[in-house]
């Protein structure tokens, strides 16, 4: 049994080398399949990575939150799903904590966090 586990387990570490390495306080550009109806395409959810959840495991998840029209948007993310396309990182974030949940009372200016060079 554990033999099987293994086997599936080492599948999806190999996907998980198609993933950039980021982190919270990143900016990334989600890649996310949508099907509608018998069609399928790829929709693109840009935000700023407020955590990541249980690192270096299969159940892996990150949540992007993002600004649309005044109003704010959290999507989570499990990393190694076959619904994500790709995840690109649009820029390095420079925080000093894991999660980054202060920018939910945050809007603004005041939600700005500060590019890492």
């Amino acid at each position: 049994m554990s033999e099987l586990i293994k086997l599936v387990e080492a599948e999806y570490q190999e996907n998980r080398q198609n993933f950039p390495n980021f982190q919270s306080g990143d900016t990334v550009n989600v890649h996310v399949k949508i099907k509608e109806g018998n069609k399928e395409r790829v929709q693109q959810f840009q935000g700023t990575v407020i955590q990541r959840k249980h690192p270096n495991t299969n159940g892996e998840t990150f949540t992007v939150r993002k600004v649309s029209s005044g109003i704010s948007v959290e999507r989570i993310f499990p990393l190694l799903s076959p619904n994500l396309d790709k995840v690109e990182i649009v820029r390095k974030g420079r925080v000093r904590r894991a999660r980054l949940y202060y920018l939910r009372s945050r809007k603004g200016k005041a939600a700005r966090i500060k590019e890492k060079l």
